[in-house]
């Protein structure tokens, strides 16, 4: 059985990014740009240090367990979490200018130019960063004045990168025709590829793997790269391994919306399984259009817009070691092309109808993972409490299958329910943010089983009216299983001794 070995999660503070960049805010500026919400959002925008005391951020990271986080009263901005670190056990809240400074790292094309200054300031900062070597420090190159800067960003040839008021930087196209390498995408792109090789960086530490291990690499983020010929051609993922230093890795990148990581979990664990490769990465980048999607509804409430932080996780699937949680690959949920599009039905196809090929109650899981946004963002827009409309369905199926009744739904909610916690950049909050949670708990002996729920809205695309969705179960460790061709060595043995039977019985007549 492949293992849950271990993983990376990281957020990062992007007031800027979000106010120039995010698409909503993107859009309201071209069709409106006196707009009275773009004139009030610099007013709603948080300090870093709020970022990162906020409860959902630190659960995020690590730093407070999902069931702490429950019992901490919301608003969670107003009820921020006292001595709250940056650094968590699974990653880290990394500030926007240092994050500046890593999509410079993260540039193989001179694109990104840093003002002069600026460059040598972040440098020192990123120069104590724990994970960031002389190697990556040394990709901090070719400075350039303000005046230069200030030329790219106004002849739109280049986005600029923005502190505050203070253009400290700025992204050039790579191309003067192609839309595809616009200055605008490759912000997008490099923002992908910056956040996510921070995550694996990450995820390294955390798990103590010798980078030259890891065999294979999945990237699961929104966003495609590629030119005008092959748009969404990728490699994602064989760049973020370049720059982590996984030397010895080929990669691919996997899309499905917001259900793209749990396809990517599953190719992992079926590499795994099948002996192709005992260490992949499954790694997705965090998104810049999904910054301040919601900021309109923040503003008109009086709110912080809470949508200013970019997602990053990696996840390492390996081989069997008789320790870590085993993801199993005999059971799998997929919301089928005919399995119908309504919440009822999906949940069905993704909950109901694999425990059932298991004999197994749906009570009988300890915790779900669903559509993990944190309430906070999405219920001022109108879109309610995401998860917990998903656990009630789970619950609700629970009654059908006659192990609850109707009006337990609630204590079902709370008994194998999560709160939403992580930020709307849409793969992020995908089921996969509480993978370790979920780790740290079936190792300690708290819970012996999680089932993890990814969905998509393929019709975003244009090219189906589908949704998708795909779920994994993820259990305790029974202890060491050897596999020969999916056998364990009792298995083999008892084969061996039945041919032998077999054999003498034939010498014997």
């Amino acid at each position: 059985m492949p293992v849950l070995k271990g993983v990376g999660q990281c957020l990062i503070h992007a007031p800027d990014l979000l106010y120039h960049n995010g698409t909503t805010q993107t859009v309201e500026r071209l069709k409106n740009p006196d707009s009275e919400y773009l004139k009030k959002l610099p007013e709603h925008l948080r300090k870093y240090d709020d970022a990162v005391a906020y409860a959902p951020n630190q659960a995020y990271i690590g730093n407070i367990g999902l069931e702490e986080l429950k019992t901490i009263p919301r608003p969670w901005y107003t009820n921020s979490i006292n001595g709250a670190s940056r650094f968590g056990k699974y990653g880290e809240i990394m500030p926007e200018d240092e994050f500046y400074g890593l999509l410079k790292i993260a540039d193989a094309f001179d694109l990104v130019i840093l003002e002069e200054s600026f460059q040598e300031e972040v440098k020192e900062k990123l120069a104590k960063h724990k994970l960031i070597n002389e190697q990556l420090l040394a990709r901090l190159t070719n400075a350039k004045p303000p005046g230069e800067i200030e030329k790219l960003v106004t002849s739109h040839t280049a986005e600029g990168l923005y502190l505050g008021e203070k253009l400290v930087g700025c992204v050039r196209q790579a191309h003067e025709i192609d839309e595809n390498l616009s200055a605008h995408i490759m912000l997008e792109n490099l923002v992908v590829k910056a956040s996510g090789i921070l995550a694996v960086l990450h995820l390294l530490a955390n798990t103590g793997i010798n980078p030259e291990e890891v065999d294979y690499i999945i990237e699961c983020s929104e966003e495609a790269c590629g030119d005008m010929n092959q748009r969404g051609g990728g490699n994602f993922a064989k760049a973020i391994g370049e720059i982590a230093g996984l030397v010895n890795a080929n990669g691919s990148d996997v899309r499905g919306f917001c259900a793209g990581p749990a396809h990517a979990l599953l190719h992992a664990a079926s590499l795994v399984k099948s002996g192709t490769f005992k260490n992949v990465v499954v790694v997705g980048g965090g998104a810049v259009a999904k910054l301040g999607m919601n900021g309109k509804d923040h503003v008109n409430k009086g709110m912080p817009v809470l949508e200013d932080m970019l997602g990053a996780f990696a996840i390492l699937v390996s081989e069997n070691d008789g320790l870590n949680p085993i993801i199993r690959l005999d059971v799998i949920g997929k919301h089928n092309i005919g399995s119908g599009a309504s919440p009822q039905q999906v949940m069905k196809a993704l909950v109901a109808e694999p425990l059932a090929k298991l004999g197994r109650k749906i009570t009988e899981i300890d915790y779900y993972s669903v559509e993990m946004q944190n309430p906070e963002l999405t219920e001022p827009a109108g879109a309610g409490n995401v998860p917990e409309a998903n656990y009630k369905m789970i619950g609700a199926l629970a009654v059908m299958a006659g192990e609850i009744g109707r009006a337990d739904i609630h204590k079902f909610v709370e008994k194998h329910g999560l709160p939403g916690f992580a930020p709307t950049q849409g793969h992020i909050p995908s089921g996969v943010p509480a993978l370790g949670f979920f780790r740290d708990a079936l190792l300690e002996g708290k819970i012996s089983s999680a089932m993890v729920i990814g969905k998509g809205s393929l019709f975003l695309a244009r090219m189906t009216n589908l949704f998708d969705g795909l779920s994994l179960l993820i259990e305790k460790n029974p202890g060491k299983v050897e596999e020969t061709t999916g056998l364990t060595k009792e298995a083999v043995r008892e084969m061996v001794a039945e041919y032998l039977r077999e054999m003498a019985k034939g010498l014997l007549s």
